[in-house]
């Protein structure tokens, strides 16, 4: 006889996962999940945040918000090492560092994991009661992954978890989520994504300084305060900047089409927690 498990969403707050959030309270997939869980990396546009409260009393179910603290801040504070002395960054995002010779390349990528992951299954951990180490089956972890980014579907890390992808269940795509919300009288929600996030397409960055000035500004600074701490980095020699073009991105032309899309380094992120 199978042990039925407990069955969690982890809600990003963008179109999939709150298309999923509603489609559960309407029945539609079943059973009902008995929480969400939103990772919050206290970095996401004034959009998301707007969006999930309006979406968390629609639901059947609670919404359970978590956070690893400010991942901004990470980006921002210089520590010493213990081993070597060094003064470094603990950094997080994937910023585009600029070499002395003009070469780019991705300095690294910790976000994902430290502040999506590693709370969600913090969480998870204390409401199913499971102890490290542990092997069995404990509950089911709904991913509000797509038909069109099925490769951004990973296997759990803890043993104690499963994933379950119900859109893919569903055979729904994006923009199948969009049409049902629409069609359904939801608000059209905004894409989940931190504002700083490097792997912004053009597109995004546009919307982002035309239709939130807000967050625009605050994107500008921040870049311009990482830069700041990364001349205090022993360890890094390479300039970041968010956006590949490897010039701050007030100064980027966001013009061209061809940078609309979403990178594949996006949508190949680890365990399909960002974005959705």
């Amino acid at each position: 006889m199978s042990t039925v498990l407990d069955e969690y969403l982890s809600l990003g707050a963008g179109v999939q996962s709150s298309c999923v959030a509603l489609m559960a309270t309407q029945g539609l997939i079943t059973p009902m999940p008995k929480a969400a869980i939103f990772a919050d990396t206290q970095g996401e546009p004034r959009e998301v945040y707007k969006w999930l409260d309006q979406l968390e009393p629609l639901l059947a179910f609670p919404v359970i918000r978590v956070t690893a603290g400010s991942l901004a801040k990470r980006e921002l504070t210089l520590k010493k090492s213990g081993k070597s002395g060094k003064i470094y960054r603990k950094t997080a995002i994937p910023a585009f560092g600029k070499n002395a010779d003009g070469s780019m390349g991705i300095l690294g990528r910790k976000c994902t994991t430290d502040f999506k992951i590693r709370p969600i299954i913090s969480m998870l951990r204390e409401l199913t009661g499971v102890k490290r180490g542990a092997k069995k089956l404990a509950c089911t972890q709904w991913l509000g992954i797509s038909t069109d980014e099925m490769q951004r579907m990973k296997m759990p890390r803890e043993k104690w978890i499963r994933h379950r992808w119900p859109l893919i269940e569903q055979g729904m795509s994006r923009g199948h989520c969009l049409e049902w919300m629409l069609e359904q009288g939801y608000e059209r929600p905004p894409r989940s994504a931190c504002s700083f996030c490097p792997f912004h397409s053009n597109a995004e960055w546009r919307n982002l300084r035309d239709n939130h000035p807000k967050d625009w500004e605050y994107v500008v600074m921040f870049e311009k305060a990482m830069q700041a701490a990364a001349l205090g980095d022993e360890a890094l020699r390479a300039k970041p900047f968010l956006h590949k073009d490897g010039v701050n991105i007030d100064l980027v032309d966001l013009s061209d089409p061809a940078k609309d899309q979403v990178t594949f380094s996006f949508m190949d992120e680890c365990e399909g927690l960002c974005g959705v």
